[in-house]
């Protein structure tokens, strides 16, 4: 076993079950699936999978993603539509505000640092 290389194996740990704060859900009941893989000096790193639906997103923290699949759009205030599918990696800086909109159940990996 290495202390230094973590494999991304979601059948490792538990599920985390959640969904966006209700007062933020513009569409739909989105459920999350949270597999937290790493959580050490401020980074976080696992698999984030949410069912259909809508809510309001504000990021503080800096997060790379990569989705492995489904359809979703994050809708920039102020800004772009950024159309989401398998296969798309992307970062979201701290300051970030919009929607963040399933269209078909989207399982990500991710990567954040608070």
């Amino acid at each position: 076993m290495s202390l230094n290389f973590h494999r991304f194996d979601i059948m490792a740990v538990l599920a985390e079950q959640g969904g966006p704060n209700p007062e933020k859900i513009i569409d739909g009941d989105p459920k999350f699936t949270t597999w937290n893989i790493e959580e050490k000096d401020g980074v976080f790193a696992g698999v984030w999978e949410s069912t259909p639906g809508a809510w309001r997103v504000t990021y503080d923290e800096w997060e790379f993603c990569h989705i492995l699949s489904g359809h979703s759009v994050l809708e920039e205030k102020g800004g772009g539509i950024h159309d989401l599918r398998a296969g798309d990696s992307f970062i979201i800086r701290p300051g970030f505000k919009g929607i963040w909109r399933v269209l078909e159940t989207t399982r990500k990996e991710y990567v954040v640092r608070v």
